[in-house]
């Protein structure tokens, strides 16, 4: 097998996998494959580029540019004399996790914290056990998505040298 043929069949490959794990992560297997194409690729390209590479319609590509894009992970690009968008990916290792964590925290964890602490709410003044029961199990849940909430947020905020000095440190390396 010659190079290019390796290069691009390691590269289907790689946009394959990353579709798959993007299920895993709670988004789409579509966003998470044109995620992984523009990541790769070495230029901007274009919606018909994306749509063409990795066949899906025109509305699908639309949908997960723009959706990418919502999430900081692509940027639109200008080139000069044309009147298509061109779409980059952000290539920034540490930068795509904070993003990812971010949009993951605010669509997941931050709606989760706010249940937990309505449920708390209205189950506050219970007398019945299985209502202080349910109202206990609720405050402790909310305590530690608030946890997790702040611990999302403060890595979020850290830079890559301080995050991984910091992890580090937890995990004694």
């Amino acid at each position: 097998m010659n190079e290019e043929a390796t290069f691009l069949e390691a590269k289907e490959e790689f946009i394959a996998q990353w579709g798959a794990l993007g299920t895993s992560w709670g988004i789409s297997r579509t966003m998470a494959q044109v995620h992984a194409l523009l990541m790769v690729a070495p230029e901007a390209m274009s919606t018909d580029e994306v749509m063409e590479e990795l066949q899906i319609s025109r509305g699908n590509a639309h949908t997960n540019l723009k959706e990418l894009v919502s999430w900081g992970l692509l940027r639109i690009v200008v080139k000069k004399g044309e009147r298509k968008e061109f779409f980059e990916a952000e290539k920034d290792v540490w930068k795509m996790f904070t993003l990812v964590l971010k949009n993951r925290k605010r669509r997941e964890i931050d709606p989760a914290v706010s249940l937990l602490k309505d449920c708390a709410e209205k189950t506050k003044s219970e007398d019945s056990v299985a209502g202080k029961e349910f109202h206990k199990q609720m405050k402790e849940l909310e305590e530690f998505a608030d946890f997790a909430s702040n611990v999302s947020d403060k890595i979020g905020n850290l830079k890559y040298g301080p995050a991984l000095k910091l992890a580090a440190k937890l995990l004694s390396f």
